[in-house]
């Protein structure tokens, strides 16, 4: 990578940086274009050369960091179980770290897909579905599950967990912590939820 490329590359995440932070705290009608690019250092002109629009920031932080997530879930020690909890409570935590602005915009993008102009965003809940998925294929290439889970509703089921207790949380106002209330679903559920499909010792 040259050096002009690098630099690129650090200003873009200046700009994520500065998104992220004002949106947490204002949401995202609230945060202008130029609250962002004076934040982050660079000039309103530069923001356009990475980004059509507010909105794309949102996006740009989903995908990266739901993608690392379920990569990070995959290499994490143990077995699938500890594996999937990884998953869930790291995306819960990801949420509560954005903050209750930011979670509500993302609830907002599921309820009102149609208003939402970025593709990512849209399809945001099948990204998270096809996500939980591919962990579940994960585990049964692995041969910690029987592949009859694949058939199952139980994906699917997780996400709807993941994105109630998201939408809950939010509503709140952030009364609690989502990572913990995620956590101590799994420690109670998981292995029930699971057991009939488990090929290995966890």
């Amino acid at each position: 990578m040259t050096n002009r490329q690098l630099a690129a590359l650090e200003t873009k995440k200046k700009l994520l940086k500065a998104g992220k932070g004002l949106i947490c705290k204002k949401g995202l009608s609230g945060t202008s274009i130029e609250e962002i690019t004076e934040a982050a250092g660079v000039s309103k002109g530069t923001f356009y050369t990475y980004f059509g629009r507010k909105e794309d920031i949102v996006s740009a932080l989903s995908q990266s960091m739901f993608g690392e997530i379920l990569d990070a879930a995959k290499a994490a020690e143990g077995g699938f179980i500890s594996k999937l909890i990884y998953y869930m409570v790291n995306f819960s935590g990801y949420i509560e770290q954005g903050g209750v602005k930011l979670a509500q915009e993302w609830v907002k993008n599921v309820v009102n897909p149609d208003l939402v102009e970025n593709e990512f965003d849209r399809g945001k809940l099948k990204y998270d579905l096809k996500s939980v998925r591919e962990l579940f294929s994960f585990g049964v290439e692995e041969g910690a599950l029987a592949k009859s889970v694949l058939d199952s509703r139980l994906p699917e089921t997780l996400v709807d967990l993941l994105y109630g207790q998201m939408f809950c949380w939010s509503m709140s106002g952030g009364a609690y912590s989502l990572r913990k209330r995620t956590q101590a679903f799994c420690d109670l559920h998981l292995q029930k939820l699971l057991e009939e499909y488990m090929n290995a010792v966890i």
